[in-house]
């Protein structure tokens, strides 16, 4: 096996994070002199820089690269503009890999000649009560679908992946993630390389973790700007990328015309009801798959509930900014959330 790989891994003020990251790339199962490690930093003011540099005097492969635009898809071309590797891998500084993650990536390519991009599963590692809630909504097909890097139910050809590698071939024919897009440049890039006639492949052997944080307001806020960006990137393909993003924003439109209709007839008022209580016990049947007690399965329910109605809400204000309106994204909604 002789395919050099190169990680790209995007960052600013990551300290808490970044050494074991890079640590975990360091000490895999793969040949030294074949990988480099491209840490594209957005000019930190901790002591994320700092860590990097002391890193990468010991271990030449890993390179610290200034993020001047501070935003992750210039952060993503940075690196993998400046590398020339066979394979490039996307990753978060909140990650760690399985001492095997990188083989087995450049092993998926050999499966199909067609497969362009690769990824695998992550399994979420929980820093408080709150973060574990969060990430296990995030790892239900409830409150996901059928995003298979989440809920892991599938090894094969799949429509996107988190953290993939792609094939150096890829970026010579379809290009390089959309700057313009805070959010959802991932997607947006991996719908073009479907389109362009290559394959997604996911595989259960290869493994990452990846550290958990947050609340729930900043659920709300990561969820509404990715269904508003997903407007924006069904625009400049002019078409709906996936069918799952639509099931957030009809749940909206029912709650919305549902509750104002139902107070004009008493059956649309009993049939509102009758939907509403449905979604509620979906969502217990689904909290029932987690080893938890009552409290936290109805702060799981919570989080159900905030990742579909922040989704469906940030969508729907996107149709009405980008499609209607014929706007760019506000200012607003290009803060990042995380």
């Amino acid at each position: 096996m002789n395919k050099t790989v190169s990680i790209i891994i995007p960052c600013r003020n990551e300290e808490k994070y970044i050494e074991k990251c890079i640590l975990s790339i360091i000490h895999a199962n793969f040949p030294k002199e074949l990988l480099t490690i491209y840490v594209c930093d957005g000019m930190s003011d901790d002591n994320t820089r700092s860590i990097i540099e002391e890193i990468s005097q010991q271990h030449p492969q890993v390179k610290l690269l200034d993020n001047l635009k501070k935003t992750t898809p210039f952060a993503l071309n940075l690196g993998l503009k400046t590398s020339n590797d066979d394979i490039k891998i996307i990753l978060g500084a909140h990650s760690e890999i399985d001492k095997d993650f990188i083989i087995e990536n450049v092993k998926a390519f050999e499966i199909d000649e067609k497969i362009g991009c690769t990824g695998g599963v992550i399994e979420n590692v929980y820093e408080d009560e709150t973060s574990k809630i969060i990430g296990l909504a995030m790892s239900s097909s409830f409150g996901v679908g059928n995003a298979h890097f989440r809920t892991g139910n599938k090894d094969g050809f799949v429509d996107t992946v988190a953290f993939g590698a792609y094939d150096k071939k890829v970026f010579e024919s379809i290009g390089y993630f959309d700057e313009a897009l805070t959010r959802n440049q991932d997607d947006e890039f991996n719908f073009r390389l479907i389109k362009n006639n290559f394959k997604i492949f996911l595989s259960h052997k290869i493994k990452c973790k990846y550290y958990v944080r947050g609340t729930f307001n900043k659920l709300f806020k990561q969820y509404y700007q990715y269904g508003y960006w997903k407007v924006f990137v069904n625009k400049k393909h002019k078409t709906v990328t996936t069918i799952r993003q639509l099931i957030p924003l009809f749940f909206v439109m029912f709650l919305l015309t549902g509750g104002i209709i139902s107070f004009f007839n008493t059956y649309l008022f009993y049939g509102f009801l009758i939907i509403l209580g449905v979604y509620f016990i979906l969502a217990i049947l689904a909290s029932f798959n987690f080893k938890i007690n009552t409290i936290k399965k109805t702060k799981l329910i919570y989080a159900f509930l905030i990742l579909h109605l922040s989704y469906g809400i940030g969508y729907f204000n996107g149709m009405i900014d980008f499609l209607f309106l014929n706007k760019n994204p506000t200012e607003k909604n290009t803060e990042l959330t995380r």
